[in-house]
C-alpha cells in the first residue's frame, strides 16, 4: 500500500483523499456526458427525418386522397460526427411514380464532408495517422464507426493538400504589384523545395509557389521563377529581390529579370557562412565585427569596413576572407535605399520567408521517409497554408512608399540607359 501525503503536522492530506475518488467520478462523469450527448444528438436527427417523412407522406395509417409520396422503410447510411463516419439507419420516401423522394435534411448533412478537413487539420498539428482515431471524441460504444484506419487518413490527407498545392500553382498573379521578392529552400529528405514569398506595396507577404529540385540550384530557381511569369508576375518593373548566400539563385534572378532585379543576399547567411570557415575561438570576435558593419547603414563605410575584415582574414584564414567577398556588394544593396532602420533591417535577410519554413519543419516532423518530390510538395503546400494564417505585415512597412520611391527611380535609370545599383536612391 502506497504512502499517504501528510502535512507538516503530521496529518494525512485530507484534501488528497477526498479529491481522488472525486477525480474518478468527474471522468466517468465525463464519458457518461459524452455519449448522452452524442446520442441525444443522433435521437434528434432522426427525429427530424421522421418528421421530414411525415410532411411529404403525411400521418402513418392514415388516408390521404392526395397523397404523392409513401414511406418505403429504411436504408443504411453515414454521416460525418467527430471525424468519423457514423452508421445511421436513413428514412425513405418514394412518390407515386416509385421515384425516390430526398429529405432536406440528410441531403444537407450528407452533402457536407468535413472528414477531409478533419484530417488535416489533425496532420497539421502533429497528430499521426495511426494516432488519428485516439484523438477523436469518443462515441457511444453501440455507434458504428469507420474512416480512422490509418489508410484513410492518409488518403484524405493527400486529397487534400493535392489540391492546396494545385490551388496554390494555379492561382494568377496577374495585376498584382509586389516590392519585393524572397527566395528560399527548405530540404526534405532527398528533396529541396524552393519558396517564392512576394511583398506587396503594403507590406503584406503572398507565398507565389514552390517548385521541388534535387538541391537550390540554377535550373530550379529559374524554373520556379518563370512558372511566375508564367503566372502573371511582372518583368519591366524593378524589383528587390532577396536571396540566401546561394550564387545559383544569383545567377538564375538575373537570367529571368535582368538589370530589373536589385539582389539583396541575406546578411544572416553572408555571416554565418564566414564563421563557418574559422575557429571557435576567433568566431565571437569576427562576428561582432561583420554585424557592426552591417548596422552602420552608411552602405560605403559598411563595404570599406567589410574588406578591412576580409584583408585581416587573408593570411591566416583564406578561406574566410574568400567568403567574405563572394558577392559582398550585394549584401548592401538595401543600405543605398534610405529606408527606416527596422524596414532595412528586415529586408537585409530572408527573415520573413523564415516563418514559413519553421512551419513547414514543425508541420512535417513526423515524416521518416520522404516518397517523392510530389509528396515534398505536397507537404509544403499544406505548411504555408498553416503559416499564412499568421502572416503579418513585414516589420517597418510604414517606408514602404521609399522602397517603392527607389525602385521606379531605378526603372527611370534603366530606361535612360543608367542602371548603378548604388544611384538607386
Amino acid at each position: 500500500m502506497g504512502k499517504t501525503a501528510r502535512t507538516k503536522d503530521g496529518r494525512q492530506g485530507a484534501a488528497t483523499q477526498v479529491l481522488l475518488p472525486v477525480l474518478g467520478v468527474l471522468v466517468a462523469m465525463r464519458d457518461a456526458l459524452m455519449d448522452l450527448v452524442i446520442g441525444s444528438g443522433l435521437d434528434v436527427l432522426r427525429a427530424l427525418l421522421e418528421q421530414e417523412r411525415t410532411a411529404l407522406c403525411g400521418p402513418r395509417y392514415e388516408h390521404q386522397a392526395e397523397r404523392r409520396a409513401t414511406r418505403a422503410g429504411y436504408a443504411q447510411g453515414e454521416l460525418v460526427l467527430g471525424g468519423r463516419r457514423v452508421a445511421i439507419r436513413r428514412p425513405r420516401v418514394r412518390s407515386t411514380d416509385g421515384k425516390e423522394v430526398p429529405l432536406p435534411s440528410w441531403e444537407k448533412f450528407s452533402a457536407e464532408d468535413p472528414l477531409t478537413a478533419r484530417a488535416l487539420e489533425q496532420m497539421l498539428v502533429g497528430v499521426t495517422t495511426r494516432k488519428y482515431a485516439r484523438s477523436l471524441e469518443p462515441v457511444p460504444a453501440e455507434v458504428k464507426t469507420r474512416g480512422t484506419s490509418k489508410s484513410a487518413v492518409s488518403r484524405r490527407f493527400g486529397d487534400a493538400t493535392a489540391a492546396a498545392l494545385e490551388q496554390m500553382m494555379s492561382k494568377s498573379l496577374a495585376g498584382l504589384e509586389f516590392a519585393a521578392l524572397m527566395l528560399d529552400g527548405i530540404v526534405c529528405g532527398a528533396h529541396t523545395v524552393l519558396i517564392a514569398l512576394g511583398i506587396d506595396a503594403t507590406g503584406k507577404k503572398h507565398v507565389l509557389g514552390l517548385w521541388e529540385g534535387a538541391t537550390e540550384n540554377a535550373t530550379a530557381c529559374k524554373s520556379l521563377l518563370s512558372s511566375l511569369v508564367d503566372r502573371g508576375l511582372r518583368t519591366d518593373r524593378s524589383l528587390l529581390v532577396v536571396i540566401d548566400g546561394s550564387k545559383a539563385l544569383s545567377k538564375a534572378v538575373r537570367d529571368v529579370f535582368g538589370k530589373r532585379a536589385l539582389i539583396q543576399r541575406c546578411q544572416v547567411h553572408k555571416k554565418r557562412n564566414v564563421l563557418e570557415h574559422l575557429p571557435e575561438r576567433e568566431r565571437d570576435s569576427i562576428g561582432a565585427a561583420i554585424s557592426s558593419a552591417y548596422r552602420c547603414r552608411d552602405p560605403k563605410r559598411a563595404l570599406r569596413l567589410l574588406t578591412d575584415i576580409a584583408r585581416r582574414l587573408e593570411r591566416k584564414h583564406p578561406g574566410a576572407a574568400a567568403s567574405l567577398r563572394e558577392g559582398l556588394e550585394e549584401t548592401l544593396t538595401v543600405l543605398y535605399f534610405g529606408l527606416s532602420d527596422a524596414l532595412e533591417r528586415t529586408l537585409a535577410t530572408t527573415n520573413p520567408i523564415e516563418n514559413v519554413n519553421c512551419t513547414a519543419r514543425r508541420v512535417s516532423r513526423n515524416v521518416k521517409r520522404w516518397q517523392d518530390g510530389s509528396m515534398a510538395l505536397r507537404w509544403m503546400a499544406a505548411a504555408i497554408g498553416e503559416a499564412e494564417k499568421g502572416f503579418r505585415r513585414l516589420r517597418g512597412y510604414e517606408a514602404m512608399p521609399k522602397l517603392l520611391k527607389a525602385l521606379r527611380a531605378h526603372d527611370e535609370k534603366l530606361e535612360g540607359g543608367i542602371a548603378p545599383v548604388k544611384e538607386a536612391a
